[in-house]
């Protein structure tokens, strides 16, 4: 059994949520609350199931929305060049979506996303460059707009990158994430 409780508190607003999580095999079975469901007496609002094996599937269920979120994922193999291949399916949102990653080497992958209904279907490559830079363009087949990224790791635990997208817009941002410091993103 395997427990977690999260909290949060600042000057207006403060929360909390607790999992817990039970082995069975190689499913796990989960529920989850937030402080929602004990504050005002109890209630079904915040609690949430979900069962799951990893990189299989996952199964969630929200109690006090009656709704549930399905995610199946598997990886073939093509002239042996793992296809990783994601399903999921949220019925409240009337959304369902196909992702796929195909990893041709370590430095080179090209992923794909769909979303059925809308038609939305975005397009990346991924090259890494001596495992330090990264370089990211992508087309929005739906919108027919391209954009383009560049990131930079520093002492194995600063990245900093740069995007610029179709609509003219420049990004920066700087993030650490470091086991000694802490982490952060700027």
């Amino acid at each position: 059994m395997k427990t977690s409780v999260r909290a949060r508190y600042e000057a207006e607003k403060s929360s909390a949520s607790a999992t817990l999580t039970l082995k069975a095999g190689d499913v796990n079975l989960r529920a989850s609350m937030t402080d929602a469901t004990v504050v005002n007496g109890p209630s079904l609002n915040g609690l949430g199931l979900s069962i799951d094996k990893p990189g299989s599937f996952i199964i969630n269920y929200d109690v006090p929305k009656k709704d549930v979120r399905f995610q199946f994922m598997n990886t073939i193999r093509i002239a042996d060049t793992p296809l990783n291949l994601t399903y999921s399916h949220a019925r409240g949102d009337n959304r369902t979506a196909l992702d796929g990653t195909l990893v041709v080497d370590p430095a080179n992958k090209v992923s794909a996303s769909y979303a059925f209904g809308s038609g939305n279907c975005k397009m990346k490559y991924t090259y890494v460059h001596g495992g330090l830079r990264t370089f990211e363009p992508s087309y929005d087949l739906s919108s027919n707009a391209w954009d383009f990224a560049v990131s930079q790791r520093f002492y194995d635990d600063d990245v900093v990158r740069a995007s610029y997208t179709s609509k003219k817009m420049l990004g920066v941002e700087w993030a650490r994430n470091s086991k000694v410091t802490g982490s952060f993103k700027t």
